[in-house]
């Protein structure tokens, strides 16, 4: 990794003891050292990467998974080619079958292996009684547990809107964090054709090109680095953008999902896209225009926006319950399919 990015500064640590008090409040990234080091999956993985793999497979449900597969020469960086089509293809097949193959290209050179990945895999819905021998409790029923396996991957910095608490099981994780407003300077590639879903840096942490993209130095100025070895565990707040590098030949980590506000508000990136397509291509003084009006019925709070009418006909501008949003959530789709 280029010396800018290595000698960022460390993310705070933490004990086990204190993490309920940062779980569901945390503003900044937060390292906690074995948490996770007693489940069997850790500590198989200390044995052998082999061990690891030979439990993965006898917790699997005889299921296809999806997996990511990238040609060697692209070393590890699941990404955008030079057409700004993904640089990897997608295949599926059953976990063992899968791991099998790590089992043959032990020992190989890395840049004669393909690159490997099943990212996001539901641990509740592939496996049998992976997530109840190896997980963290946080206190949230609703939250998603996956699993990530491939051997050593480059993912591009990306943020996501959920809490996310991410434990290193196998092999070694790094992650590089910039805060939410450093968004501009990471120079994120399209919302709608992405790796993953989300936007991605278009900076090659690798080899930063600061001539192609100078503001990303500004963005240095903000990051945090956080080395995972087997058992910590890293929580990222919401929006924090990450960049993550698996570094041994082969990897697995588990995370957490959750937000802080109820489901039934959806997904602001959903609002993101819709105002991409009605606003922003108006006329600049109608843009001004509706920026204020964001400003005075969204990003204020919408007290004001709601005082001077009676609460009982305050519809959609007074705070919204979940009867509240399944209706205007109806009402958006009646008027997108206009």
């Amino acid at each position: 990794m280029a010396d800018a990015l290595a000698s960022l500064p460390a993310a705070r640590e933490i004990s086990t003891g204190a993490l309920a008090d940062v779980l569901h409040g945390a503003s900044e990234p937060v390292v906690i050292r074995g948490l996770v080091l007693d489940w069997p999956l850790v500590q198989a993985g200390l044995q052998s990467a082999r061990e690891a793999r030979g439990y993965l497979a006898a917790h699997s449900r005889p299921v296809d998974l999806p997996v990511s597969i990238a040609d060697p020469d692209q070393g590890g960086r699941l990404f955008y080619d030079e057409a700004m089509a993904v640089n990897f293809r997608m295949g599926k097949g059953r976990l063992p079958e899968i791991l099998a193959g790590f089992d043959k290209a032990e020992g190989r050179e890395a840049d004669a292996v393909p690159t490997v990945y099943l990212g996001s895999i539901d641990m509740r819905q592939f496996f049998d009684g992976l997530h109840e021998a190896n997980h963290v409790d946080i206190g949230r029923d609703d939250a998603l547990a996956s699993i990530w396996i491939g051997n050593a991957t480059r993912i591009a910095a990306h943020n996501d809107f959920p809490r996310n608490l991410a434990c290193c099981a196998v092999g070694r994780r790094r992650f590089t964090l910039f805060p939410p407003d450093q968004f501009a300077n990471l120079y994120l590639g399209p919302i709608d054709i992405t790796p993953a879903g989300r936007p991605v840096s278009m900076v090659n942490f690798e080899t930063p090109d600061f001539a192609r993209h100078p503001q990303f130095r500004e963005a240095l100025q903000h990051g945090v680095l956080a080395e995972l070895e087997p058992g910590d565990a890293l929580l990222i707040p919401p929006l924090w953008y990450h960049h993550v590098d698996a570094l041994a030949p082969f990897n697995v980590l588990v995370n957490y999902w959750w937000r802080d506000t109820p489901r039934y508000l959806g997904q602001p990136q959903t609002a993101l896209t819709h105002a991409i397509m009605a606003i922003r291509d108006l006329p600049e003084d109608e843009r001004a225009a509706w920026r204020q009006m964001f400003e005075h019925y969204v990003f204020s709070g919408g007290e004001a926006a709601r005082a001077h009418v009676p609460q009982a006909g305050q519809g959609v501008l007074a705070p919204l319950d979940a009867a509240a949003a399944a209706r205007l959530h109806q009402f958006l789709l009646r008027s997108l399919s206009q």
